[in-house]
Formats: structure tokens, C-alpha cells, sequence
């Protein structure tokens, strides 16, 4: 759950970070109520962190700043892009909260429950952005982002 947390704080700062950027309004909206979302997932992570006696990553604030970051960068390249990462970001967290349901013990039913909403959730973030507008990547934008979703969750887990 730690490694969902630490997620969860890069989301919100990223869409942050885009909202900011963003040039037209419905695209902020988007983007400010996909935050808002992440806000209401990292309550839930870190609830379920201390009810499972656990820490967040020593590491959140440097997920934050960089992330906050990054989303500023996406949405200063105009709003199909900055719409199109946030359709990326979004598959690749999916994915990440696939494999982990995968992982979870089946007796774990509260920690199953969080991380079944988040990827609903998540889904519905992705699925907004393409209904507005979202560009396509290029293939290596999408790789450095998993690249650094790697970095993220392994530094995560350990720190």
C-alpha cells in the first residue's frame, strides 16, 4: 500500500500541475477533479497504511516536487498533450493496480476493496481525457514514463 500512496501523491501533484498549465477550462476541470480523486485515494492508502501498523515512502516529498513538475512540462506543451499523458499515466497506473490485485492475498478484502476503486477510478480518469481530446504519445515518452513509474515503486517500497 505504500507503493499506492506514493503513487497517489505524484497523481495529485501531476494533475496539479497540468491544471495550472492547462489552456482551456474544461481541460482544467478535468484535470482538477481527476486531483481531487487522487486526494480522496491517498486518504484511503494511508489509512489502510497505519490500519496494517506500515509507514508512506520517505521519499513522498521528492514524488511530489517532481511530479508537480513534470505536470506543469505536460500542460505547457498545450492540452491535447498534456491530455494525451494523462491518458498514459492513467493506463500504466491500471496496469499497476491489475498486478498488484493479482498479488494481494484473497483474505485481504479491505486492501482488495481500496485498490478495486482506485482502478475504476483510474479507468474513468484515462477514458474523460480521450473524450477530450487526448493526442498520442510518442513511443518513447511512454517508455521513459514506465521507466520512472519503475524508479518510483521501487524506491518507494524500500524508502
Amino acid at each position: 500500500m505504500r507503493v499506492n500512496h506514493a503513487g497517489e501523491v505524484a497523481a495529485q501533484a501531476l494533475y496539479r500541475g497540468q491544471a495550472l498549465t492547462a489552456r482551456n477550462a474544461e481541460g482544467a476541470t478535468a484535470l482538477s477533479q481527476a486531483a481531487a480523486e487522487e486526494l480522496d485515494h491517498l486518504a484511503w492508502c494511508e489509512q489502510r497504511i497505519a490500519e496494517l501498523h506500515g509507514r508512506v515512502s520517505l521519499l513522498n516529498p521528492l514524488w511530489y516536487a517532481g511530479s508537480f513538475l513534470i505536470g506543469s512540462l505536460a500542460g505547457a506543451l498545450g492540452d491535447p498533450m498534456s491530455l494525451g499523458f494523462l491518458s498514459e499515466t492513467e493506463r500504466q497506473v491500471e496496469s499497476h493496480l491489475r498486478n498488484h490485485l493479482d498479488r494481494l492475498p484473497p483474505a485481504d478484502t479491505r486492501s482488495r476493496a481500496i485498490v478495486e476503486q482506485m482502478k475504476h477510478d483510474e479507468i474513468e480518469h484515462g477514458a474523460k481525457a480521450e473524450t477530450l481530446g487526448a493526442a498520442a504519445l510518442p513511443g518513447w515518452v511512454k517508455e521513459a514514463m514506465r521507466l520512472t513509474s519503475r524508479l518510483m515503486t521501487r524506491g518507494s517500497y524500500w524508502l
